[in-house]
């Protein structure tokens, strides 16, 4: 097996997940300048929402295929999510966009302990078995070179990388050449000019939250399709290592955390396993937390801004 473009395969897979989370950081953060630490935990409800729809649909209509389960199941926990988010800025975020930074921040810890106690109410403390829709037969990636054995992936990882992929396109299209992506830049920039032009800055910024959540929804059940479980506390290090890639990217800049999200999950996986191999597995994949962080150290010190830089206006 060729460890390069096995760790790539596993590093893209990774950086798909982040790079969907981190969308909803960096633009709930280039609106409002607040960043939502109650959005890991979005995810983990979207997952488990998605597992409770599954189940629904498979002793209901045993009929449907697994293609149409999974596909309502990842519809309805997208759509719960949007609500959600909605629910989360209405309640923890409307009152205190103009309150000093620390607030929203103790308001979105806040709330995120609340979601994974009632996670852990309604779907219990112990990890729930994911069930398993797409195929998990190895698909052999090969070189076509005779001296590499290529690498070994499967159809849930590859499904994962692919709408990862087609859902940033759509989002940077969306961003850029619609009436709604140029309400959202235009709030972003200056909320009071952007009211007296005909934009209503509170819908626009409902509308920035229910993406987000959409998106951490999708990156839940995606997350919970490839690792085959999902728990109450499983969005938790995911928010964080999503929280690092926007900042990686730069925080505000939507292209940012699509490459911030990429190059960590590759960090993280062509981290582990070279380090893992080097050491004879003494430093393996229980590791892999810790490149995030050290990325997330070395960005603040020499490049506080991120790769691409801080997409903020100036606001007198």
């Amino acid at each position: 097996m060729d460890t390069l473009i096995q760790q790539v395969l596993n590093g893209l897979m990774l950086g798909s997940l982040y790079a969907l989370v981190a969308l909803g950081y960096t633009m709930v953060y280039g609106i409002l300048r607040i960043i939502n630490f109650a959005h890991g935990d979005v995810l983990m409800i979207g997952a488990l929402v998605g597992l409770s729809i599954i189940r629904t649909l498979q002793s209901t209509f045993p009929s449907l295929s697994n293609i149409a389960v999974l596909g309502l199941a990842t519809l309805g926990a997208m759509g719960f999510c949007a609500v959600l988010a909605i629910v989360i800025e209405r309640v923890a975020y409307r009152r205190l966009r103009n309150a000093p930074r620390l607030a929203p921040l103790i308001s979105g810890i806040g709330v995120s302990l609340v979601l994974q106690t009632l996670a852990m109410l309604v779907w219990s403390r112990n990890p729930q078995m994911f069930t398993q829709l797409l195929p998990l037969d190895p698909i052999e990636v090969t070189t076509g070179d005779a001296t590499h054995a290529g690498a070994i992936t499967n159809v849930t990882s590859l499904a994962t990388i692919g709408i990862a992929l087609v859902l940033m396109l759509g989002l940077l299209l969306l961003i850029d050449h619609t009436r709604l992506g140029r309400a959202m830049r235009a709030v972003a920039e200056n909320p009071q000019v952007a009211s007296l032009m005909g934009i209503n800055p509170n819908r626009i910024i409902v509308l920035t939250f229910a993406i987000g959540g959409a998106l951490a929804a999708l990156a839940g059940i995606l997350m919970a399709s490839n690792y085959g479980s999902a728990h109450f506390y499983m969005g938790f290090l995911p928010g964080i290592k999503a929280f690092t890639a926007a900042v990686l990217g730069g925080i505000g800049n939507i292209k940012g955390a699509m490459l911030g999200g990429i190059l960590l999950g590759l960090i993280e996986a062509l981290g582990t396993g070279y380090l893992g191999e080097l050491t004879g597995g003494v430093f393996g994949s229980n590791y892999q937390d810790v490149f995030a962080f050290l990325v997330l150290i070395a960005v603040l010190v020499f490049r506080p801004s991120g790769i691409l830089g801080e997409r903020l206006a100036s606001r007198a």
